[in-house]
């Protein structure tokens, strides 16, 4: 009762002005809240923003299949049929019993069991017919009952008809139950992946500042040398210490090349 109050309420806030102002629907546009789409995720429909909201506000609603769970069997019901059934055994029953009546008026014969057994089995199935005779009224009456309290014509509908809009929708509602888990959980992983893909970029930039920081440092180190070499004079200790030994260095090879050249002897 309360998922219908909701239901009637989005009929009325989605019709506003002269159409919505209703005081209740067919039961029929049950299934039609699974064939209105979002106009912005075709994936996406009424019946499972309405699951969403009923979820939120109303949790207890969403165990129709516990309160209705007889509506599955309910649906394959079909009152003709039962009263063309009802009606087989009837004419059954009155042919026995024609049967039974005419074994009475014949003569005995001798270890015959026809009418004992017969006239107990009749007995019997008299009481069994007529308690089915009474359910199937007190079916009717029930299913009267119900069909007017959702403003509907008895004669105008069959059982298996009308349960079948209620088993239909509460198909329809487990499905997207978990249609709505399954996009929870998926949006929930993209939102994990995206995050750790988010906190993997950030890692790498730190990574990287941090080593061009230190390449800066290291630059930074080599030139405040070289300019502290410069201010001291130091530099100029160095190469020229450098060029004094290089010099003599050369020296001494020449020297040695005019020691160690060999005398070639001339015969004229």
């Amino acid at each position: 009762k309360q998922l219908l109050e909701v239901v009637l309420a989005f009929g009325n806030y989605m019709n506003k002005g002269q159409r919505g102002n209703a005081y209740g629907f067919k039961i029929s546009s049950l299934n039609k809240i699974a064939d209105t789409k979002s106009s912005i995720d075709k994936n996406i429909t009424l019946l499972h923003y309405l699951i969403t909201i009923v979820e939120n506000k109303y949790p207890k609603v969403l165990n129709l299949n516990e309160e209705l769970r007889d509506i599955p069997q309910a649906a394959k019901v079909n009152m003709t049929e039962l009263d063309k059934e009802i009606s087989t055994l009837r004419s059954g029953l009155k042919a026995v019993e024609m049967e039974l009546e005419y074994q009475k008026s014949q003569p005995p014969q001798p270890g015959d069991k026809f009418v004992s057994v017969v006239s107990q089995f009749i007995t019997v199935a008299s009481f069994s017919f007529s308690d089915v005779e009474d359910l199937l009224a007190e079916a009717k009456d029930l299913f009267t009952k119900a069909v007017k309290h959702f403003g509907e014509e008895a004669g105008k509908i069959q059982p298996d008809e009308f349960f079948g809009i209620f088993d239909q929708f509460l198909q329809a509602v487990s499905e997207a139950k978990q249609e709505n888990e399954n996009m929870r959980k998926k949006k929930e992983e993209e939102e994990r992946r995206a995050r750790m893909e988010a906190q993997l970029k950030e890692q790498r930039e730190r990574e990287r500042k941090m080593r061009k920081a230190k390449e800066n440092s290291e630059e930074g180190g080599e030139f405040d040398d070289l300019v502290s070499a410069l201010r001291s004079g130091e530099v100029f200790d160095k190469d020229l210490s450098k060029l004094k030994r290089n010099r003599k260095r050369i020296t001494n090879q020449m020297t040695d090349s005019s020691r160690e050249r060999p005398v070639t002897k001339l015969n004229f």
